[in-house]
């Protein structure tokens, strides 16, 4: 049984026109997905740099600010407690005209008693 050359050439599926352009097409797909591939892990790589060091920006802003708080909120406590202490001057102080308002709006139901 003998082909010629164009059958063999139509019947095998190897060889036949769609078959050998297809590959041409296929690596030139590859080659560009391969590049679009090295050019975007290099964009991971860099934003996931970027978004590490902004991460780090954010934590280094956020303890000096808890660090600040901190210490506001020791100088609060001191205040508070200087407020308290200067409340009781004030009313060692002042006890001593609220005794003798009351004394004399004592006496003064003494004397009109009478």
């Amino acid at each position: 049984m003998c082909i010629n050359a164009s059958e063999w050439y139509l019947s095998s599926p190897s060889c036949s026109p769609a078959r050998r352009y297809r590959p041409k097409k296929s690596k030139v797909r590859v080659r560009r997905l391969s590049r679009r591939n090295r050019r975007l892990k290099k964009e991971v790589v860099v934003v996931g740099t970027e978004m590490e060091l902004k991460n780090l920006r954010l934590y280094l802003e956020n303890r000096s600010i808890i660090e600040e708080n901190e210490k506001l909120r020791q100088k609060a406590l001191l205040l508070h407690q200087e407020n308290r202490a200067l409340m009781c001057e004030l009313q060692k102080k002042f006890s001593h005209l609220d005794n003798l308002a009351t004394h004399l709006h004592h006496n003064y139901k003494l004397q009109h008693q009478l």
